[in-house]
This record gives C-alpha cells, sequence and structure tokens, in this order.
C-alpha cells in the first residue's frame, strides 16, 4: 500500500504586527536618546557611572521613572548659557517636586553647569597650585559633588542619567514599546498621575518650560502647593561639605548673608537716568546701613558670620566696631581641601548660616524671615531711581 507523504506546510511569514512594534519601540529609544543630547557637550555617554563620585543606585524593575533633560533648564531657554546655584535649585526642585507627586524615580542630570560670572576663585583667595586652578576653570561639576543623592533619595528617589540603573530603565523602555516612553509636553501633572497612558508607562520624557524648568512650578506662591521647601536642597549638601561646614568652629554665633554684585544692577532710562530693580538694596546692605537695621536682633560684641558676594577687600570691615567678624576666607587652609567652586563653597557658608543662632538673609523668603532689605526678591519690571538716604525711617 502506497504511503502518501504529508507535504510540508510553508513557513508562515513573520507577523506583521511584532515588525511594526519593533520599529515604534526602535523609533522611541532614539526619539530619546537624540533628547538627551545638547549643544552644549552634555551628551548621553556610554561610559557608566564614569563622573560619579559616591552615589550607586541599583536600578529597581518595579520603579517607574520621569526625566526632564540631561541638562538643568534644557530643554528651555537656558540651554545656551547657564545660570546662578540658586536659579538652578529653583528649577530642580521644580523637577524633584514633579517626581514626589507623580511617585516616580527622577533622572537627574549628572552633573551641573557652572556660571563663570559665580565662580571667580578670588571669593575665598587666591592659590599658586596649578590643579586647583584648573579645576576651578570647570565649567561643569559632578551632581554628587554638590549634594548627598542617597540624603535625597529618602525623599524623592533619583537616580543619575549616566548610571548603570539608567541604562538599564532605558533597554527595558525599548523592550516595552509604546508601554515603554511616553513624550509629552504641556500636560498637566494630574493627568499624568492619573491617565492610564501614562500612569503606566515606564519612563515619562517631560519636556518641561521653555523658559526654565521652574515654571511648572509657577503655583508656589499657594503654600500649599510647595511640597519641597527653599531649605530642602541647602540642607541635602553632599558628606564632605557637610564635613567642612563642621570644621569651621564658631561656637555661639549669628550670621547675616549680604549679596549684593550680582543684584546690584541699574540702567539708564530715556532720559540718562540710572535706575534699579531693587532701589533700596545697594544701601541697605553698605555696613553703616547693617550696622543699623540688624542693631534690634544681634546684641553688641556676639560673633558675626558674614556670607557675601562683595568682592571689595575689606568692605565690611565697619561692622568690627561692634561685633567680632568672621568670613569663610578665614578659613580657606581648612575649606581648600574641599572646594572646587564657588558653588561648593556657598553651599559651606549656607550650612554654616543655618548653624547659626540668629539669620539674616538679604531678602525675605518666608514671612517670618529676618532681612537686610524690604525690597521684593521677585522684581522683574518696576525699574526705580536708587536711593541712598534713611529718609528719617531711622533705626
Amino acid at each position: 500500500m502506497a504511503i502518501r507523504k504529508t507535504p510540508k506546510s510553508k513557513q508562515k511569514p513573520r507577523s506583521g504586527i511584532l515588525i511594526l512594534t519593533v520599529s515604534i519601540a526602535v523609533i522611541a529609544f532614539l526619539c530619546l536618546i537624540s533628547s538627551l543630547n545638547s549643544t552644549n557637550g552634555f551628551s548621553f555617554s556610554s561610559t557608566k557611572n564614569s563622573d560619579n563620585l559616591y552615589y550607586h543606585r541599583p536600578y529597581n524593575s518595579s520603579e517607574k521613572y520621569l526625566f526632564w533633560g540631561n541638562r538643568i533648564d534644557c530643554p528651555g531657554k537656558h540651554c545656551q548659557s547657564c545660570e546662578g546655584l540658586g536659579h538652578q535649585e529653583s528649577s530642580l526642585r521644580c523637577a524633584l517636586e514633579e517626581a514626589m507627586f507623580l511617585q516616580r524615580t527622577f533622572v537627574m542630570p549628572s552633573r551641573m553647569c557652572i556660571s563663570p560670572i559665580h565662580n571667580k576663585k578670588g571669593i575665598l583667595y587666591q592659590s599658586d597650585n596649578a590643579t586647583s586652578q584648573e579645576r576651578w576653570a570647570a565649567n561643569s561639576c559632578a551632581m554628587d559633588s554638590l549634594y548627598d543623592l542617597e540624603l535625597i533619595s529618602n525623599t524623592v528617589p533619583v537616580i543619575l542619567d549616566n548610571s548603570e540603573a539608567w541604562h538599564q530603565a532605558l533597554s527595558t523602555s525599548m523592550m516595552l514599546g509604546s508601554r515603554g516612553i511616553a513624550h509629552v509636553q504641556g500636560v498637566s501633572r494630574a493627568d499624568l498621575k492619573e491617565k492610564s497612558r501614562y500612569s503606566n508607562i515606564l519612563l515619562i520624557n517631560q519636556t518641561a518650560s521653555p523658559l526654565s524648568w521652574f515654571m511648572e512650578c509657577k503655583d508656589r506662591n499657594n503654600r500649599s502647593a510647595v511640597m519641597l521647601s527653599y531649605s530642602f536642597l541647602p540642607s541635602m549638601a553632599a558628606k564632605k561639605l557637610r564635613d567642612a561646614a563642621e570644621k569651621a568652629l564658631l561656637g555661639d554665633y549669628d550670621a547675616i548673608h549680604v549679596r549684593r554684585g550680582d543684584k546690584l544692577k541699574t540702567r539708564k532710562d530715556s532720559f540718562g537716568i540710572d535706575k534699579a530693580l531693587h532701589p533700596h538694596l545697594d544701601r541697605d546692605t553698605r555696613p553703616e546701613f547693617i550696622l543699623c537695621r540688624i542693631s534690634k536682633w544681634v546684641p553688641p560684641g556676639r560673633t558675626l558670620f558674614i556670607a557675601s558676594n562683595e568682592r571689595t577687600p575689606g568692605f565690611f570691615s565697619p561692622l568690627g566696631i561692634r561685633y567680632k567678624l568672621a568670613y569663610s576666607s578665614n578659613y580657606s587652609s581648612i575649606l581648600d581641601r574641599f572646594i572646587e567652586n564657588n558653588y561648593q563653597l556657598f553651599m559651606i557658608e549656607r550650612l554654616i548660616i543655618m548653624g547659626a543662632k540668629t539669620i539674616i538673609k538679604t531678602f525675605k523668603q518666608e514671612e517670618t524671615d529676618l532681612s537686610l532689605t524690604d525690597d521684593p526678591k521677585k522684581n522683574t519690571k518696576s525699574w526705580q531711581i536708587p536711593v541712598y538716604t534713611m529718609d528719617g525711617e531711622g533705626c
């Protein structure tokens, strides 16, 4: 009896749906990688953990991630420039708040740009050490040389954008295809949290405000909406900076922060008259007016720590008729081992200020703050003629 052979069935072509899914995943991944590159030299590097000094957070498959950009305020109007530490901290705090609200791990830029305007070493003292001078000429620094990221992660989990964890998160998001990455712009935080097409996505790649990141938190005047206080990042300084601040032993002391330089801006109006955004600031931050202002808060004979961006030697010496003056420059032999830029120096000064019995700021941030001037810190429109006299205000 003849045995009938069963003809071999032809192999079915691969599913078009599978090919389409893989294509979408690859395109999404390439779009994200493209968004990680900027014109300022901050690029997504294949070198993992190359700049990370202390912090290594492992990848966690149960976490979801929020990415705003590989540099603070970029994307944004400052991609081609670099703002000071305070400006960048406002933006970083906003991004951390967003991640906190969405219950996501924030992908933090691994480096912070350093503005040359705010990074002249002369504010501490001049060193002949060539290596030290080279460090201070750098245009960026490692984020974990400024902040204790493990300490931050106790409140808001963070990973760095050059870490092994970030590489794994990207790889996983590529494999998940359309469920892996969502590129969003102009979507409310409520929708990002509540709508499943966003909340179930592994990685949200969010284009923040084209102005500055902190504009995403423009409801800060509503105090109930603020999740992280102004003191959050200052208190998260890297351990080596906290150690440096502890070495500057002052005992029982008071402190003032005197912001002059960058805030003493004037411009001429159409009649050639000089006008300023902070008309009383130059007056209020001069020694004779500081003595008058703080006399009701700081008794004579107290040790007064002064942190300032004023560069004129001996500018605050007149305060010595009433107080024992202390500056970070008094401890330059100690601090030089810890400090590579003025951002680190300012963070140490903030820590010293935080340890003072009485703290007097330049501008008020909270209603209960003591301040040297009554001019509002936020003033971008009203240019006025500077005032240099007391005009009967008295002490």
